[in-house]
């Protein structure tokens, strides 16, 4: 029975995965040998180990295969030259075959059983021919996975307009549809080069902060509510949640007025109302 949790992280990602030892050894920047989905992979230790009892995730933790032996780093540096150099085949072949495949990432597996070439591609491919002819060249097994433009940017990685590492790289795990609706719901702008991220999909972030801004926005009257200001009407007609600034308009008028100046000329105007109604009635 396993005993501990580590973090890993592979080559050209940010993002860590769970696997399982019993060693006490293993540390914060180690070389680890384990059995991914993929093959065979080398990865490196990210911080410290856990109780794997305490560890709360759904998934199976699979176990740590070795701690990496100087003949498997070797070897690993030997996979990143060789597959830089497969990149340039792969390339040729796609070109050859007319194939409208944009690679993103070629890696050879540890013990090289198999070479997976990661790209994107807008439309189907029939890539049958393409696997016969990296076959033949590359003497081992092929695999050709296709990702969108989101799991590109996650592969990829990069920093969001926020300055920080993309959302995907660090901490995403699962992909959710992102619609217009949350930016109005946050009344953000429609322009959605600004609202897209480096995937060219709309920002991860509108997602995260929506619920917040659906209940903030309870505590503001509807957009149209009326105030009366140096002898004249307003009506709201937009208004910042984080600032807390509603702007009111005229007919030739533009002011903007701070939360609590706002919502005492709002009580003033639905009393006064309230008042007219009441004499009116009473006639």
């Amino acid at each position: 029975m396993m005993k501990y949790y580590l973090n890993i992280k592979f080559h050209n990602s940010n993002k860590t995965y769970y696997f399982a030892s019993d060693d006490d050894t293993l540390q914060d920047g180690d070389l680890v040998v384990v059995e991914t989905i993929v093959g065979q992979e080398m990865g490196i230790v990210v911080g410290d180990k856990g109780d794997l009892s305490t560890l709360d995730f759904a998934l199976e933790v699979k176990p740590i295969t070795r701690k990496a032996t100087k003949e498997d780093i070797k070897q690993y540096k030997i996979n990143y030259i060789d597959s830089q150099k497969v990149k340039k085949t792969f390339t040729n072949y796609t070109t050859k075959l007319n194939l409208n495949m944009n690679l993103i990432d070629a890696m050879y597996t540890l013990d090289r059983s198999k070479v997976l070439f990661t790209y994107v591609s807008e439309e189907r491919v029939d890539f049958r021919e393409l696997l016969k002819e990296l076959a033949n060249e590359l003497h081992c097994r092929i695999e050709l996975r296709q990702v969108n433009s989101r799991e590109r940017a996650q592969l990829t990685g990069g920093y969001g307009q926020c300055g920080r590492p993309l959302c995907c790289t660090t901490f995403i795990n699962k992909f959710e549809s992102i619609s217009l609706n949350r930016a109005k719901n946050q009344m953000l702008s429609i322009n959605i080069p600004k609202l897209s991220g480096v995937c060219g999909k709309l920002m991860c972030c509108l997602k995260f902060e929506d619920d917040i801004y659906t209940e903030e926005k309870k505590k503001f009257p509807a957009i149209g509510t009326k105030i009366n200001l140096n002898d004249s009407e307003y009506k709201l007609t937009s208004y910042n949640i984080l600032s807390k600034v509603m702007k009111f308009e005229s007919s030739d008028d533009t002011q903007f007025l701070e939360f609590d100046e706002a919502m005492k000329l709002i009580k003033a105007n639905a009393n006064k109302t309230s008042a007219k109604k009441g004499t009116k009635n009473a006639k």
